[in-house]
């Protein structure tokens, strides 16, 4: 059955601010839909070539849908500069995102930088589990305190010792002591998790950082090595059984 054509949505920005040196929060109301770990593209600009960027849902409800982003080049730039009230076309669900109804007993959410970003939507939505977050950051913090009610504990590493445990967050997580692992943040550190994983046999997740240019799946930029073969980020992902993966 040929799939059902999904276009650009033109809506208002309602908040764009910066909660931290370069990372910003952009919140949008309205009713929008999606499932923990999915996505959506954003174009906030005219300018060409800038293709959209695929920004994974930090929160939604009800009345809005948020995100949570990082500037680190022109596109995310140019979203940075929306005020409130600017015109943004956005595009989504899209991908999959973790099972989360079937994910139960302890779990541990691994982050590493803006990797947390997805990671409060699926936290909110982890009913029947007992859950414990890592998040390792470069120097300064940020979000954790809307994760408080929904975690039994934070454990925060940072590199340069500012807060926390001085390192990386791996060196301070142990996939033993958990049921199931999830997984979002910078590559090597995916890589990391998801070998201490394998090693005490623990079902793992992860969720997929790669460039995307459509989003749906059409022009392979996203590519993914996995046992299965090359599969596509945005359309296959972006979460995956870490044990699929090809490292």
């Amino acid at each position: 059955m040929k799939e059902k054509k999904m276009d650009y949505l033109t809506v208002e920005v309602f908040e764009n601010i910066e909660i931290n040196n370069g990372t910003f929060k952009l919140t949008i109301k309205g009713k929008f839909k999606g499932q923990p770990g999915q996505f959506y593209m954003l174009k906030g600009w005219d300018k060409e070539p800038l293709l959209p960027r695929p920004i994974s849902i930090n929160h939604l409800d009800e009345e809005k849908i948020v995100f949570l982003y990082q500037t680190v080049g022109q596109g995310t730039e140019a979203l940075s500069e929306l005020e409130l009230a600017d015109k943004l076309k956005i595009m989504g669900p899209l991908g999959n995102g973790f099972d989360v109804d079937n994910i139960k007993g302890k779990v541990a959410v691994v982050t590493g930088g803006i990797g947390i970003a997805p990671m409060l939507y699926v936290t909110e939505s982890l009913k029947n589990s007992q859950v414990d977050l890592y998040c390792g950051f470069r120097s300064d913090t940020y979000m954790l305190d809307n994760f408080e009610k929904y975690v039994n504990n934070i454990n925060i590493s940072t590199e340069d010792g500012k807060i926390g445990h001085k390192g990386y967050i791996t060196e301070i997580f142990h996939p033993n002591l958990y049921d199931v692992v999830l997984c979002c943040g910078p590559e090597p550190m995916m890589e990391r998790v998801v070998v201490m994983c394998r090693e005490q046999k623990v079902p793992v997740y992860v969720s997929m950082e790669k460039h995307m240019a459509c989003g749906i799946g059409a022009c392979l930029v996203c590519t993914c090595k996995t046992k299965q073969g090359n599969k596509r980020t945005c359309k296959d992902g972006p979460v995956f059984l870490g044990e699929d993966i090809v490292l």
